[in-house]
């Protein structure tokens, strides 16, 4: 092979020439990581004549087009091969791992009797833009289509959840139980478990105003959780509601419209100083003394403390209550535990919140969620009591990482066919095609190989059964298979094949 390899693609405007240096083996000589891109111009109607002339002169030469008179620094463009920053490639070992996690997440939901939906990535700007503050509002990738429509990619998927739901109005026979796992994007600072481009699933309860709905999700979650091998020690819940926020801004005559605004800030707690989240309370109108009794009972991390705090008669503590006192008899009452700082930073949660956390705390949250009572006002729609949950896919395979039970997930295959003789193939792609049709999988050997290629070809796929296609054999109307976990071999009529 030459030392500078290079793929030629003609085309009657572009010539391209692809330099495959990029695939060194050796990491320490590699060069940069781009194709190199050579273009030339075509004459078009409007040349001039002189260019006309050299068009014939290249055309009697026998050349479709020439390089020589196009200045040197128009030759070439660097492409880089990367994705975008914060946006990933799935090749085949990848894309197995994201399919088991998908597989989990699908079958979680549909253990829970939960149908799946989906929606267009592309959504309008509108349906992401909510209230002043709230950092979805810078982190997303928008722009004006060519119809002149302010568009952006979704960065999550309630929005258009609660979208749909208007759309189909009365038809809709309540509850919902739905989920989704869709890609999402947005423009944020990268850290570990957090990029630009994710996927998320969700699962949303439509119609049901009860606590049950919440205590039903985070089952679902704790579920997940351990069928993935992750236990209670891993993982938990910091679970609050944002009615704890209402009634003390209520006890200092917070006016309601500035209640989002605080929650926005409050959210903030854990990333930035503490003086910075008083400055920006009181930006927002809160006096010292209201100020200071708020990140008292923020700080307070007892169900029974709350309640002496706020006593027992309002709706907060009355559904926190609730919801532990179901974790017990739903069996995970020690994945979850109240935290007053949990409040979320989006604007539409209207009653309880959680979020599931590594208990090591070296990742980001892994997940969360809560009620939203009143989203579906804010797009004109009437409201139903709804409550959902998201869940990334980023974080948590890096909490499987941290705990070494990332799967091996192998290729599955579950024979491999493979002629002895080239005359043979045709028959061999004939027994393909029978395996197919019923409905197994099968990877036929394209090209005249030798044995020990096919075995080592069939132990790197994980087949289960080898079927050779010989001559001797095939004249009786026979193929020979071997079991590649047994070792046992045997001769069987074609049509006999399961």
């Amino acid at each position: 092979m030459p030392a500078n390899p290079s793929l030629l693609i003609r085309h009657p405007n572009l010539l391209l020439t692809l330099s495959l240096r990029c695939f060194s083996l050796s990491p320490a000589t590699r060069p940069s990581r781009t194709f190199t891109l050579l273009r030339t111009c075509c004459s078009s109607s409007s040349s001039s004549s002189s260019s006309t002339a050299n068009s014939n002169d290249n055309a009697r030469s026998g050349r479709s087009g020439s390089l020589s008179s196009i200045p040197a620094h128009d030759l070439a463009q660097k492409i880089d091969v990367n994705p975008p920053k914060g946006t990933r490639d799935f090749p085949p070992e990848d894309m197995r791992l994201r399919n088991w996690l998908f597989d989990n997440f699908r079958e979680v939901s549909q253990m829970f009797a939960f149908e799946e939906v989906d929606f267009p990535v592309l959504e309008s700007e509108a349906l992401f833009i909510r209230k002043a503050g709230e950092e979805i509002r810078d982190q997303l990738y928008c722009f004006e289509d060519r119809g002149n429509r302010r568009v952006a990619l979704r960065p999550e998927l309630t929005p258009s959840l609660a979208r749909l739901v208007i759309q189909k109005g009365k038809s809709l026979s309540l509850p919902l139980k739905w989920f989704a796992v869709g890609q999402c994007w947005r423009y944020e600072r990268m850290t570990r478990g957090r990029r630009r481009e994710h996927y998320q699933w969700n699962m949303d309860i439509i119609g049901v105003p009860d606590v049950m709905a919440e205590a039903e999700l985070i089952s679902s979650i704790v579920t997940f959780f351990k069928r993935i091998g992750i236990t209670a020690s891993d993982v938990g819940f910091k679970v609050s509601s944002r009615k704890v926020l209402q009634e003390v801004l209520r006890c200092y005559s917070i006016p309601n419209e500035l209640f989002g605004k605080v929650c926005i800030i409050i959210d903030k707690i854990e990333k930035v100083p503490i003086d910075e989240i008083k400055r920006e309370l009181r930006s927002a109108e809160l006096s010292d003394e209201a100020i200071e009794e708020l990140l008292q009972v923020l700080s307070i991390k007892s169900l029974t403390k709350l309640e002496e705090k706020l006593g027992a008669a309002g709706e907060a503590v009355a559904e926190l209550k609730l919801l532990f006192s179901l974790a017990e008899k739903l069996g995970y009452s020690e994945w979850i535990q109240f935290d007053a700082s949990v409040v979320r930073g989006l604007a539409y949660y209207t009653g309880i919140v959680f979020e599931g956390f590594d208990r090591e705390g070296k990742l980001r949250a892994i997940c969360g969620g809560g009620r939203y009572d009143r989203l579906l006002s804010t797009f004109g729609g009437e409201d139903i009591p709804a409550c959902g949950f998201g869940f990334g896919d980023a974080v948590v395979l890096e909490l499987l990482k941290e705990k070494g039970l990332v799967p091996e997930v192998g290729q599955q295959v579950e024979n491999i066919v493979c002629a002895l003789d080239p005359d043979l193939q045709g028959a061999a792609a004939g027994v393909a095609t029978i395996l197919r049709g019923k409905g197994q999988s099968v990877d036929l050997v394209l090209e005249n190989k030798p044995l020990k290629w096919v075995f080592k070809r069939a132990s790197r796929i994980n087949s289960h059964r080898l079927i050779l296609v010989g001559s001797s054999e095939w004249e009786k109307g026979e193929v020979s298979v071997k079991n590649l976990s047994s070792g046992e071999q045997y001769q069987i009529k074609v049509d006999k094949l399961e």
